[in-house]
This record gives C-alpha cells, structure tokens and sequence, in this order.
C-alpha cells in the first residue's frame, strides 16, 4: 500500500494527517506546544516545539493507523503563515519566531509605506499593505532592534519552510505561503526584487520560491531515522494553511467561498485573475492552484475571541467538564443557545489583539458594549459568538465589493 503525509503547522499544535492514494484519511494526531508572549502585543514560538512535534505527530500517525511507515510515498507541508524565522550559515535559529499575529511592527509598517513610495505603488507591487501581521515588517524590526541577530541572519524562513529544511535541508518556500511576506510580486508569482532593494533586504537570505504542487526537496537520512519514512520521499510545496484548507474544501474555481474560524477568522474567495482592493482592506495573494489567485479577509480574534472567553470567564464551566468528562465549550455554547438572536444589544468587538480587516489597526482593542442588569455570562457567551461573526460578515462585504459573488 501507499500512502501520503500531511503536516500542518499551526499556532497552538501540529497536526499530522496519513492518507491512502485515494485521499481517505487513516490516521490523524495533533502535538501541541505553547506560545509565549514576552510584551503586550508580541507573539513568539520556539522553532524546535514545531519540529519536536512535527516528528512525534509523524511517527504516531504511523502507528495509529497500524501502517508499514516503507509505505509513505510523498509529504506535504502547510502552516501559520507570516511568522518569521531567523537562521545563521549553520541553521542555528537565533531567536524564537515572530508570529503572524504579532503587533509590534506599526512602525515598520509605515517605513515600509514610505520607502515604497507610498500606499497606491506598494500596492501596485505585491498587491497588499504594509500590516504589522506581514514578514517584512518583522524582518525590518529585528534589523532595528535587534542588530546582533540581524548581522548573524543568513536565512529567514516561514513557519512551515522550517520544517521542510530540517526534512529536507533544502531553504524553498512556495507562492502562497510567501505572498504573505510582502516581499513576493503576486502578479507575477516570484520575489520582489524592486521593493527588496528599496528595504535593503538581502536576496539571498529568501529561500527559492515554487509552485504549491512542486517537489522542493526530498526527505534525508536523518528525518528518514527520525519519523520512520523512506529516505527520499517528496516533500511538495505545500501551501500556507489557508490555501491549503481552500484546495480541501474545493475552493478552486470562481463563485466558490469559505468561511473559517480557527484562532483567527478568514474569508477565502478564489480567483481567475489578480484582484487588489484599492484600500487594501483585504489580502490578495496567490492560490496555491497553479496560476490562480484568492481575496482573503481576515479577523484576527475569532475563535481566539470564545477561547479567551472560555479562559479568564468560565473556570467553572471548565471544571465541571472535566468532571463530565466533556469539551467545556459544549456547555457554553449550550448556555449562549438560550440567549435570543442579538444578545438582547449587547455586541462584543472581537479586537483582543488589533485586526486586519477592514481596520488594519493594531491598537484596536476588544469590548463588550450595551451591558445591563440583564446581562448574563450565556449573553456574553453569544455576543463573543456573534461579534466574531460580524467581523467576518465585514470582509464578506467587501471581497462583494470587488465584484467577487458567492
């Protein structure tokens, strides 16, 4: 039998999915690891937890779904995208990674603006804003606060290009995944050399870019001991988690969108053709479908936002699951079910760590707004719910706007 791999980096866990050649799924495990945040606003993880897991999810996969790991004939790769690894000339990594949710950047952001000439040419070069979530402004960051670390720096890579180097040994990342960066010309699907320069970014510390289906390297021996694979097993291209999850669902023609809720929110929309919001209120990167495109709108606190909620407001919910010995948020969406629509006008603004879209704003803060005597913990349940929603119906809105339809 043959069979295929799947690793998803993601912000609280990697999961690894073993297939058949037929695309059911035999076995799937998630290994999850911690996420620090060392300031207000910042967001960091240690490469090595990825990779820790990224072996140990392999491996358990394997065994689950009682299989000869001899049988694996390919991998693929996706992940949180944006965050921002830092490697010296012998891949040491050199700080923990700056994820994509980090907020420090608005400074570089406008740096990044102004060097670009300004909002309309940034745009007209890699189709997106300047947003403190992005790479590049990390990249200009680290060089500004961090001059030792940046004067060591040999290679930035993104999450899941991390992984695939300590497969592989090969730097390659692909054009979904590397739209994010700012850095990447979506039009043309290829680093932008133009706005490299004007940043005084060094070309050669990028990895090599292809296409999502593309082999970009080939598992070694030492990966092959480790997880139990074949030496010189495939690893493709993969795509960043969101164009990853859109080839899954069938998001891969025209009129086809999806809706997401993980710790972030998305609304994915594919497209024929390269669309830009004037505003840039939206991304538009590239699909990981050879030759496509997608709009995406993205909310940084969606499922983050019940998941706080759950966090710091119902410790007795998460007790007493424990002792019924089920998800905690089973009981509190039970509880938000009997609260009616609109939560009787109290709205939540799901803004606990800035937002995208359509705001672009990393000092945009959450609240809750329109709390009475009347208003229960199960109202405050269903507002988070339903603000989360809102938010999402806001980049619904606007990928509409640009002519793009469900």
């Amino acid at each position: 039998m043959s069979y295929l791999i799947g690793i998803d980096i993601g912000t609280s866990g990697t999961k690894t999915i073993l297939c058949d050649t037929s695309g059911k799924i035999l076995a799937d495990v998630t290994v999850e690891y911690p996420c620090s945040a060392p300031r207000p606003g910042w967001s960091e993880q240690a490469p090595q937890d990825w990779w820790n897991a990224a072996v140990k999810s392999v491996k358990a996969a394997i065994a689950k779904a009682g299989v000869k790991g001899s049988g694996v004939k390919a991998v693929g790769l996706s992940g949180q995208m944006h965050g921002l690894v830092c490697l010296d000339k012998k891949n040491a990594v050199l700080r923990p990674a700056i994820l994509w949710n980090d907020q420090r950047t608005h400074r570089e952001c406008a740096e990044i603006t102004d060097k670009a000439g300004g909002l309309k040419k940034l745009l007209s070069m890699v189709s997106n804003p300047a947003l403190t979530g992005f790479t590049a402004p990390k990249i200009l960051w680290v060089r500004k606060n961090e001059p030792k670390v940046y004067a060591k720096t040999a290679m930035m890579l993104l999450p899941k290009d991390y992984i695939r180097l300590m497969m592989t040994g090969e730097y390659a990342t692909e054009v979904s995944d590397a739209s994010g960066t700012l850095l990447l010309d979506v039009a043309k699907r290829a680093w932008c050399k133009p706005l490299i320069s004007k940043l005084g970014i060094d070309l050669s510390a990028l990895p090599a870019v292809f296409e999502s289906q593309e082999v970009s390297g080939r598992v070694h021996a030492a990966c092959a001991k480790l997880m139990g694979i074949p030496e010189g097993t495939p690893v493709v291209g993969g795509g960043g988690d969101q164009a990853a999850g859109a080839v899954g669902s069938g998001i891969v023609r025209t009129g086809i969108v999806s809706a997401t809720m993980g710790t972030s929110g998305v609304v994915f929309a594919h497209a024929d053709k390269v669309a830009t919001d004037p505003a840039g209120r939206v991304h538009t990167f590239c699909h990981a479908v050879p030759g496509k495109w997608h709009v995406m709108g993205v909310v940084l606190a969606a499922g983050g936002s019940l998941q706080w909620f759950r966090n710091q407001l119902c410790q007795d919910e998460m007790a007493r699951a424990k002792k019924e010995k089920c998800d905690p948020y089973k009981l509190i969406d039970a509880a938000a079910a009997g609260v009616p629509a609109g939560s009787e006008g109290l709205y939540f603004l799901p803004y606990l760590t800035g937002e995208r879209t359509p705001h672009a704003d990393p000092f945009a803060r959450a609240c809750f707004v329109g709390l009475t005597p009347r208003s229960t913990k199960a109202a405050m349940a269903r507002s988070v719910m339903e603000g989360a929603t809102y938010a999402m119906n806001d980049c619904l809105e606007i990928i509409r706007s640009m002519g793009v339809s469900p």
